[in-house]
């Protein structure tokens, strides 16, 4: 267990982590370069149709999904934290800059560690509730974050 009291499990957090053999910066450019969050930030049959990221403490995320039916999704968030190529905190809880959204669900925090020349990626989102965390796992956390993390290994890998 790490001794930064901001990456112990928290209550309501969900969390995936694999070790990855890609570099790290290879990873932190996927999550960081719209080119490349649009090539495997969804799983299938969802498809990430747009992304506008401004990767700084401050900085505005709006990510667009596209569910089967056509229906456009879009995601808004404000950046906490970004450490290149350690650490990308993201919150919900902002649309723009400071501005508060209506309702706040999760805040991700990404950590990217070398670990025997790979990277040890971990993928954390704390909810507000322990209601919405429910629902967050209900709605196929474990399974469509894992997809999702497989197709990053996998672009990360030709980069």
């Amino acid at each position: 267990m790490t001794s930064d009291p901001s990456l112990a499990p928290a209550a309501h957090e969900l969390v995936i982590t694999r070790l990855i053999d890609v570099p790290r910066a290879k990873l932190f450019r996927c999550w960081t370069e719209p080119a490349l969050i649009t090539q495997w930030f969804t799983p299938p049959p969802y498809k990430t149709v747009a992304a506008e990221v401004a990767p700084r403490a401050g900085g505005n995320s709006l990510i667009t999904m596209q569910a089967p039916d056509g229906t456009l999704i879009p995601n808004r968030g404000v950046y906490l934290e970004v450490v290149a190529n350690e650490r990308i905190v993201f919150t919900d809880a902002y649309t723009a800059a400071w501005v508060p959204s209506a309702k706040p669900f999760f805040t991700g925090i990404l950590t990217f560690e070398e670990e025997a020349g790979q990277t040890r990626y971990t993928a954390r989102a704390r909810h507000w509730t322990a209601e919405d965390c429910a629902a967050h796992e209900k709605m196929g956390f474990h399974q469509g974050w894992g997809i999702a993390t497989d197709q990053l290994a996998r672009l990360a890998a030709t980069l």
